[in-house]
């Protein structure tokens, strides 16, 4: 959420504002799904269709993102969540990616919920910065994604 100079909250960002309203969209259009199979295969076009939505950069990294987490934890069924890119082990969301348009950031996201598996210690990382996707990053989100998922 959003404060003024002086302190004052403000509410939330009109980005914030846009993500809640997307969120909002996807459980009612989950609601009107039929079969189990019709959720997931529906599920997945509305994953590559927000995907193909992406400025080029974003995109191009969504696309190889979205390919390695598909293949390398198949356990992982994607879906939307608040208008991005997301992957979820019965029903909870494992990991997203945020593009870097989706919030005015300098680069795109991959994140995880405290449903992934990547405990170490008392700290570990729950977010990576990318800046693009390199085969060496791509084996590093498929050790990721496979770790967290168990």
């Amino acid at each position: 959420m959003s404060s003024s100079e002086n302190g004052k909250h403000e509410g939330f960002t009109a980005e914030e504002r846009a993500a809640m309203k997307d969120h909002a969209q996807e459980l009612k259009k989950a609601a009107r799904r039929n079969s189990r199979a019709d959720k997931a295969a529906e599920a997945e076009r509305d994953v590559l269709a927000k995907i193909a939505e992406m400025q080029d950069s974003d995109r191009i990294m969504a696309e190889r993102v979205h390919a390695v987490i598909t293949a390398s934890a198949p356990a992982l069924a994607p879906k939307l969540w608040y208008g991005m890119p997301s992957y979820a082990l019965d029903g909870k969301i494992v990991c997203f990616f945020q593009s870097a348009e989706k919030f005015k950031a300098r680069y795109a996201t991959l994140g995880f919920s405290d449903q992934a598996r990547l405990d170490e210690g008392p700290m570990w990382a729950a977010g990576f910065a990318l800046s693009q996707v390199t085969p060496e990053v791509e084996e590093r989100i498929a050790e990721l994604v496979k770790r967290a998922v168990g």
